[in-house]
């Protein structure tokens, strides 16, 4: 009886049922989403067949802005072709674990993204303020050691997060009105209690939003203060970063407290198209950042 209600509980698969209200627009919402997914393919693999072949590369911040490619490249996979086949072939389901590994593959890039974000922050500080020492600082072992304390933090926080959703008992239906499986979308679906789902999410969202921010505002400010006389050269020096962090957190943030503050002031379309652009924007532009 017990697994009978098991079965009855757990979804055989959702239904994705992309952008409300914009169903008039199901045919041209693709093109831009297909040109970007190019754009980021060509980009991305570019820059990291330039990093492996040319040895003027072979440096920190170089290997850092690889790393973001790759997960680049993986937060993009796992959503745009999904979304191309709900618009352009209207194959709108996804098996309940595929939607688990699809959410995992999501929240695990945007937690790589934040890590290589503090990172780049810590590469910028080290050559600015510790440049005579730099070369010794950031060594191959040292970056490959610190790329994979970031993956292990992500797999950490991010696993449990997978587990909640994938616990929880769903009764009200399997349409979720959405691009991809987004971990709130999922959970209230669910006919549980989702309180523990809802708080974990929140505290991930913390430590990946609100710890990183600060670890990257209070390095650039510690090279503000030792260039005083300067501040203008490490801006000038970190302009990639700090327009890869722009790009990053402004959509991050207004997906966050939209979500929490936005309630139903804010039109569900809205909060789908700006969460697409806030996984779609950083990988378009940080291969231009770095040329």
């Amino acid at each position: 009886m017990s697994m009978l209600s098991q079965t009855v509980l757990t979804p055989v698969s959702f239904i994705l049922n992309g952008i409300p209200g914009l169903e008039d627009m199901n045919m041209w919402i693709p093109f831009p989403l297909f040109s970007i997914y190019i754009v980021v393919m060509v980009g991305n693999c570019g820059l990291l067949y330039l990093t492996c072949y040319e040895n003027s590369l072979h440096r920190s911040m170089y290997y850092f802005f690889a790393m973001l490619s790759l997960t680049d490249l993986v937060m993009c996979t796992s959503t745009i072709p999904k979304a191309l086949c709900i618009f352009w072939f209207h194959l709108k389901e996804i098996s309940f674990n595929e939607c688990l590994v699809q959410m995992f593959l999501i929240y695990a890039s945007i937690g790589m993204e934040c890590g290589m974000l503090i990172l780049m922050a810590l590469d910028c500080y080290a050559a600015i303020c510790y440049l005579l020492h730099y070369s010794t600082i950031l060594t191959n072992p040292g970056i490959a050691k610190v790329g994979l304390a970031t993956f292990l933090r992500v797999v950490m926080l991010v696993t449990p997060l997978t587990y909640t959703i994938k616990r929880l008992p769903y009764c009200r239906g399997n349409i979720l009105y959405h691009t991809y499986c987004d971990h709130m979308s999922v959970a209230k679906l669910s006919c549980g209690n989702i309180k523990v789902s809802v708080i974990y999410g929140l505290m991930v969202a913390l430590l990946f939003g609100g710890f990183d921010i600060l670890c990257i505002t209070i390095s650039y400010t510690m090279i503000s203060l030792s260039l005083a006389d300067a501040p203008q050269k490490a801006f000038t020096t970190c302009t990639a970063h700090i327009c890869s962090t722009v790009f990053f957190y402004s959509p991050a943030f207004f997906c966050f407290f939209s979500h929490c503050f936005g309630g139903h002031k804010i039109p569900p379309s809205c909060h789908i198209i700006v969460a697409n652009i806030y996984l779609l924007l950083p990988p378009t532009m940080n291969p231009m950042l770095m040329e």
